[in-house]
């Protein structure tokens, strides 16, 4: 059966779209997003499920709103909040989201040295050399290069997806908790459950997605098909965490078995047999080095639109220099800091998505005052729904930081 011209013209149109939201949320499946999933589903089972529905939602309206102020301005964020609130207000989100994405870069190392260690090679000779090829992936590579090594990439999150089915789970159990939300006065809960917001709904992907769209040079008479792409990346970006979750509270939760290295977490994988370590070292691997590409990124477009400075992939080192030094040195650090001696690596990965849920209010305010703003976005302002699932998310996001503080307190 062959297809109407109109709706493969629409298709075509569709895949030359295709490529910044979902990228960005793949890539939100990172090193720490699996450890943070995979420790969720390990230490509370399927309890944390429905957190994950709402989460989705918030997820897409986000990015939704960041994917319509970037067709509409033509502008990253960066660019934008130094535009409305001047220089020194840009350089002080810019101190949020650089703390946090030096967090995630470290976390993505802190990945591609776990998974390395599962085949028995050391993190100071596979360290080096993922540092290495993320440099040359983007230094010297095009923004469509580029986009289609991160898309080919996020196919082996289905992995988890597998595992979960063949594993068994109970799914009756796992439907109800899904649908049947549960909260605990818990430091330890807390702490999870703004981890797991904050691993899918992290500050640096506001930037990065912006910054994506207006490279990718996406006009408002296409922008149905980039909001269908970042609809699309939402719920695969949830499917797979959800997935994660069910894997390990079915291989690791039901049998008590905690994570503490990487070589724990593979179990998650166990129905695939033999196979398991090496097909969630590939998963993790793919993970880190997918994301320590995409993280510095997302520091160097948000570095210069704040600055002024020229940014883009498709531009070489001699005409973007202040963005491409921001790059390798969040790289250089990034690798640097996990060469020390004996540092812990799974407590790292999870500890990058904690900072995230923390600072992601800070992020989703400012997104939410530009996006109100007729001044800059005419009639592409927001409805009253995203309006009240956006301030929403940013207040709930706020109380949960809040009633962490006082379980530390008291």
């Amino acid at each position: 059966m062959r297809l109407p011209q109109q709706y493969k013209r629409r298709l075509l149109i569709f895949l030359s779209i295709m490529g910044p939201g979902i990228i960005t949320a793949s890539v939100d499946q990172d090193a720490g997003g699996i450890a943070t999933y995979s420790l969720a589903g390990a230490k509370y089972g399927y309890s944390l499920l429905w957190a994950l529905f709402f989460t989705g939602i918030s997820l897409a309206v986000v990015q939704e709103m960041g994917s319509r102020m970037g067709v509409v301005t033509g502008k990253g964020l960066g660019e934008l909040i130094r535009e409305r609130y001047g220089v020194r207000a840009a350089v002080s989100i810019l101190a949020i989201l650089v703390l946090a994405n030096l967090a995630n870069t470290i976390a993505e190392f802190a990945g591609a040295a776990a998974a390395f260690e599962i085949f028995g090679i050391p993190r100071f000779v596979s360290v080096p050399l993922t540092a290495l090829f993320v440099s040359w992936l983007v230094v010297q590579g095009t923004y469509a290069r580029v986009e289609r090594v991160f898309l080919i990439a996020s196919a082996l999150y289905l992995l988890y997806v597998i595992s979960a089915f063949l594993g068994n789970p109970p799914w009756g159990e796992v439907l109800r908790q899904t649908i049947r939300p549960t909260f605990q006065m818990d430091r330890d809960y807390l702490i999870m459950l703004i981890t797991l917001v904050g691993t899918t709904i992290a500050p640096w992907m506001q930037f990065y997605l912006q910054s994506s769209i207006v490279d990718k040079g996406i006009r408002w008479k296409d922008y149905k098909y980039a909001r269908l792409d970042v609809i699309i990346g939402a719920f695969l970006a949830t499917g797979v965490a959800y997935f994660i979750i069910v894997a390990c509270g079915t291989a690791l939760h039901a049998k008590g078995i905690p994570i503490n290295t990487a070589a724990d977490a593979a179990r998650a994988l166990e129905p695939f047999g033999r196979y398991s370590s090496v097909l969630f070292a590939l998963a993790l691997l793919n993970a880190s080095i997918f994301s320590a590409a995409v993280l510095p990124l997302s520091t160097a477009y948000a570095a210069c639109e704040a600055l002024g400075w020229e940014t883009g992939v498709d531009r070489r080192p001699k005409e973007a220099p202040g963005f491409f030094t921001i790059y390798l040195v969040m790289i250089g650090i990034g690798a640097l800091t996990i060469l020390w001696p004996n540092i812990p690596l799974i407590p790292i990965m999870f500890f990058s998505q904690t900072l995230n849920g923390i600072l992601l209010p800070f992020t989703l305010v400012i997104v939410l005052q530009l996006v109100n703003d007729r001044e800059i976005m005419g009639e592409a302002v927001n409805t009253p729904l995203l309006n009240l699932i956006g301030w929403g998310t940013a207040f709930l996001m706020s109380v949960l930081t809040i009633l962490l503080l006082i379980t530390f307190i008291f």
